[in-house]
């Protein structure tokens, strides 16, 4: 184990390790989005009984995420705890999207349980071992800006072309939004294997710092103990709350709110370009203002300007793409900040406990994520049917779209604010981090001898 910190990784190695991101991006939006609206609006299932399903779905994951990040800490294969498991994930990834996303005719609630919970398996598989594989590829504070905004640019990338795609189906009149899945599981099949490919021969494995193995009791209190991780995985579920539910209603509000369904591509599209376009401006602030900060004013932003979506109607769709550029731009700091933040708060542990548990502690992360997402669907989709709401349009009534106004603009606004007070005083910054990164570095030379 060496104990020096790596060099930073040339931007070629880079681009490598980030390819990857476009393909899972494919896969994750559709996810929350479309196949939810397929599902209930094509294949005919009750919103309710969707709903349910994808809320055991995701609380499979509460079990699969927190084994699969102690298994990938633990297990050490020779070609590398990281790259080992992201190879062997692959080709499950690819078998589920398929399975999930071009579904037959008269699939049901059993396929939609069954695949969907193979496929969030195989994310879980693909996600943890890369996640934290980019967390361990730098040590400085602001280096691992540099791998979250590379990533996440691809990422945006990729959630582009899943947005974009339904869009270009119907303007060549090739079909409708089954089409558009079956072309994004295409993609998934294709890109995936051929950038984890490219990734896993070009990135090397990244340095292990351990110089302790501890058990699961001990494992388990350390993590309790680690006070700003807490403190960030609270305010990231809030946030993540926040922003699941209008990514989950956002079909249903730009068809029967603005009632301009044929423009939901153009919308996401200026959305998600936007949030491109301001990560260059939120890594500016955070090298002068600190990650936590700056990513709690990107919060309070997007929190001004999403309180105006309650006054929009039908036809105002100019007025909501300048919400969508605003919140865009923040959408920036969302992406870069929190895992950036999340791979320092790492580094506390490793000080403490003597283990570089970034597994265990991506783990954590991504349940929060697919918590957050679960809670979205899981929540709104009842409260939507209870109300009145019909997926398809035809029987909608005024309290169904009062409901979806509410859930879609309101309800996330009051998560973020509740984001942003926990976030404000954050106790880990520059500083703090380099002194934990000698630390680290010190006890790792200690023990070499």
């Amino acid at each position: 184990m060496l104990a020096t910190s790596p060099a930073p990784l040339p931007f070629w190695r880079l681009l490598a390790y980030a390819a990857p991101a476009l393909p899972l991006a494919v896969l994750t939006l559709p996810f929350a989005i479309v196949v939810p609206n397929h599902y209930a609006a094509t294949l005919g299932l009750s919103l309710a009984s969707v709903g349910q399903v994808l809320l055991l779905v995701r609380l499979f994951d509460a079990i699969s995420d927190p084994v699969v990040g102690v298994l990938a800490d633990r297990i050490r294969p020779v070609f590398g705890r990281r790259r080992t498991w992201f190879a062997a994930s692959v080709p499950i990834t690819v078998a589920a999207t398929w399975l999930v996303f071009v579904p037959p005719p008269d699939a049901g609630v059993l396929w939609l349980l069954v695949f969907g919970t193979l496929l969030t398996l195989g994310m879980t598989l693909s996600l943890i071992p890369y996640w934290a594989w980019g967390a361990e590829l730098a040590t400085g504070y602001a280096d691992r800006n540099r791998i979250s905004a590379v990533r996440e640019a691809v990422v945006v990338v990729g959630t582009l072309a899943a947005t974009s795609t339904p869009a270009l189906v119907q303007a060549t009149g090739w079909g409708g939004p089954g089409d558009a899945l079956l072309a994004l599981a295409v993609l998934v099949a294709v890109a995936l294997p051929i950038t984890a490919l490219a990734a896993l021969r070009l990135v090397p494995e990244p340095v292990d710092y351990s110089r302790d193995r501890l058990d699961l009791k001990a494992s388990w209190a350390h993590l309790r103990a680690n006070r700003p991780f807490l403190i960030l995985l609270s305010a990231f579920v809030l946030n993540g709350f926040a922003n699941g539910l209008p990514a989950t209603l956002f079909l249903f509000f730009v068809g029967q709110v603005l009632a301009v369904p044929d423009q939901a591509g153009l919308v996401l599209f200026v959305y998600f370009l936007s949030g491109v376009a301001g990560v260059p401006l939120w890594l500016a602030l955070s090298r002068r203002f600190g990650k936590h900060r700056t990513w709690c004013v990107a919060m309070i932003g997007a929190s001004a300007v999403f309180a105006t979506v309650p006054l929009l109607g039908p036809g105002d769709l100019t007025p909501f793409l300048v919400v969508c550029v605003l919140t865009g731009l923040a959408l920036g700091a969302d992406l870069v900040l929190p895992p950036s933040i999340q791979a320092d708060v790492i580094d506390l542990d490793t000080a403490k406990s003597g283990e570089q548990r970034t597994g265990t502690y991506v783990a954590a992360w991504g349940l929060a994520t697919k918590v957050a997402l679960a809670l979205a669907v899981g929540v709104s989709f009842p409260l939507l049917d209870w109300a009145g709401f019909d997926a398809t349009g035809a029987t909608t009534s005024e309290g169904g779209l009062l409901m979806l106004t509410v859930l879609y603009a309101a309800v996330p606004v009051a998560m973020k604010l509740a984001a942003i007070r926990l976030m404000w005083s954050f106790p880990l910054d520059a500083a703090e981090q380099a002194r934990l990164r000698a630390a680290i570095e010190a006890a790792a030379v200690t023990s070499n001898r």
